[in-house]
């Protein structure tokens, strides 16, 4: 029976690194893109946490593989949600879309967006995917400029860049202090968490701005 255990050993020993990379870059992908149109899932901490994940892992490139997987997703769920809502602005009756995104832009962080993009022209698109809470103000800024769907994937490109980039940082700088993933994966979190509600927490404490 030696021979079995042998054979039993050796299955339960081959690397599931391939399987988890065959699973978990199309699930992030899934994700993010999800998130990038309707923003319940918490897209940052996904990144952060695989980076976390692949920081662990033997196979090469697999942090390189995260970033190209979240910053290409994160660029066609903007591209697709910019789509949505330029057909709901050039319709008559507008569009759930378009309705999604206004509900999501209060009055005032869309002034403020309109300025910054008369300003800076794209350059603000690289902002507002690093700001919490920026990038749907600047996109129906976008939107109500009336900028055509190049011109908007111009400046989107190196935001989704610049967006993936920042949170992978996160993720590797949590995977860093602990020797144990779950660990690294649960830092990631709380960082991205506090990154992300840091700002509205301010807002808040600090009241209405004074005429």
């Amino acid at each position: 029976m030696s021979w079995l255990g042998a054979a039993s050993t050796s299955m339960t020993s081959i690397p599931t690194e391939p399987t988890q990379q065959a699973f978990g870059y199309p699930s992030l992908f899934l994700l993010v893109l999800i998130g990038a149109l309707v923003p319940v899932v918490p897209t940052g901490a996904l990144v952060s946490s695989a980076a976390v994940v692949a920081m662990h892992q033997t196979l090469p490139f697999a942090l390189l593989m995260v970033f190209a997987t979240a910053s290409l997703a994160a660029f066609c769920g903007d591209m697709a949600l910019y789509w949505l809502g330029r057909r709901g602005v050039g319709s008559k009756n507008g569009s759930r879309w378009l309705e999604a995104i206004r509900s999501r832009a209060p009055e005032d962080r869309l002034e403020q967006a309109q300025h910054k993009l008369v300003e800076h022209d794209v350059a603000v698109l690289v902002l507002s995917r690093l700001v919490p809470a920026g990038r749907i103000p600047v996109m129906l800024a976008c939107l109500l400029a009336e900028w055509p769907l190049r011109r908007f994937a111009r400046g989107n490109l190196p935001a989704c860049l610049a967006w993936a980039v920042t949170y992978q940082l996160i993720g590797i700088l949590s995977g860093s202090l602990f020797s144990r993933p779950w660990e690294g994966v649960a830092a990631a979190i709380a960082l991205t968490v506090l990154v992300s509600g840091a700002p509205s927490v301010w807002r808040r404490l600090r009241g209405p701005a004074k005429a």
